[in-house]
């Protein structure tokens, strides 16, 4: 089931789907429905890894930036260290 949703786009936006909705073969809805799918499922993942990362930090298993910059030294030379956990 599909609901209908109204947007405004500036003129060249527009244009410019118009245009690829021409040579896609393919109707500026479904382009647009599409689009705003692939950009909504972008973001709960973003958002879920930055909320996750936090909750890490808040139970204290963060890595310290002093230790990271210890490890970066490293790159590249004889002895390169893993990375820090």
């Amino acid at each position: 089931m599909t609901e209908t949703l109204s947007i405004r786009l500036d003129r060249e936006t527009k244009r410019r789907l118009d245009a690829l909705a021409k040579r896609s073969r393919r109707s500026k809805s479904f382009l647009a429905a599409e689009a705003i799918a692939a950009f909504v499922e972008s973001e709960e993942w973003q958002l879920g890894e930055l909320q996750a990362g936090v909750a890490e930090l808040d139970a204290g298993k963060g890595i310290t930036h002093e230790r990271v910059e210890q490890w970066l030294k490293t790159w590249g030379k004889p002895g390169e260290t893993k990375a820090p956990k």
